[in-house]
């Protein structure tokens, strides 16, 4: 993930992301699980440059990796590359034996 400048930052506006595309394997079967994830910020000096964030979510494809994980995983690596004033990652994952799975991590929480 890459960071650019905020040429807005004397303001408090949301920026809404939504990846719809996003795979990782289940580390119990190695089957493909298929997600949105959805990431709600607000900038402070630095905004997400979105390219590498679509180069950095796709990196799961070939990850075992629980849905849990996965979402904090995300959440650390966006904090610490961006510095938000907050922001927020959810992943709606499809349906698995039954389950519909969504995950909500925030920061700061």
């Amino acid at each position: 993930m890459e960071a650019i400048e905020n040429k807005y930052k004397e303001r408090d506006y949301e920026v809404h992301i939504r990846f719809p595309e996003f795979t990782c394997l289940c580390p119990m079967t190695s089957q493909p699980d298929f997600a949105e994830i959805i990431i709600n910020y607000v900038p402070n000096e630095l905004l997400i440059e979105l390219k590498s964030l679509k180069f950095y979510l796709n990196s799961f494809r070939d990850k075992g990796i629980f849905h849990e994980e996965a979402v904090n995983r995300i959440l650390n690596d966006f904090v610490e590359k961006v510095q938000p004033k907050r922001v927020e990652v959810t992943g709606n994952f499809n349906v698995r034996g039954g389950i519909y799975t969504t995950v909500k991590a925030s920061y700061p929480g």
